[in-house]
């Protein structure tokens, strides 16, 4: 599918890749997401569900596949199909036995206005690091012990 994306004004592209226990996609998250993507937080641009079942067997679900489709529904229908099989693939070969994982390409379309600022004044992004639940919390936690 042609990407239908004003290219020059995109806010930054993250990929996530959400691991979990079993093979079964219940869906939990898809509210959350198309939430984010509803109130134009992010626009989702490509997802998938890969998972490993306990024999070491990989498969992929895509958005559109009957299995997921009806859950992600709110958030799949502007795919731009960025994730290829290869890539989907190898994913889900380093899943552990009997894990899964929801794969998504999301525009934060929040940043879109300072992207589009940094790079008509020339600038360029030179570090991205998101810090991990974990660490925030034991920052916290140390700050507020002192």
């Amino acid at each position: 599918m042609p990407i239908d994306m004003q290219l020059d004004t995109i806010g930054p592209v993250d990929v996530a890749v959400i691991v979990f226990d079993g093979n079964d996609f219940n869906g939990d998250v898809a509210p959350a997401l198309a939430e984010l993507h509803d109130s134009g937080t992010v626009r989702v641009v490509d997802l998938a569900f890969v998972r490993r079942d306990a024999d070491g067997l990989v498969s992929v679900v895509e958005a559109q596949d009957a299995d997921v489709a009806d859950t992600l529904a709110g958030v799949a229908g502007s795919q731009t199909d960025l994730l290829n099989d290869a890539d989907l693939d190898e994913l889900a070969g380093r899943l552990e036995p009997g894990t899964s994982a929801l794969v998504i390409v999301w525009e934060n379309t929040w940043a879109a206005r300072m992207a589009t600022a940094v790079r008509k004044s020339n600038g360029r992004l030179a570090m991205f690091d998101r810090i991990p639940h974990e660490n925030v919390l034991r920052a916290f936690a140390a700050v507020n012990a002192d």
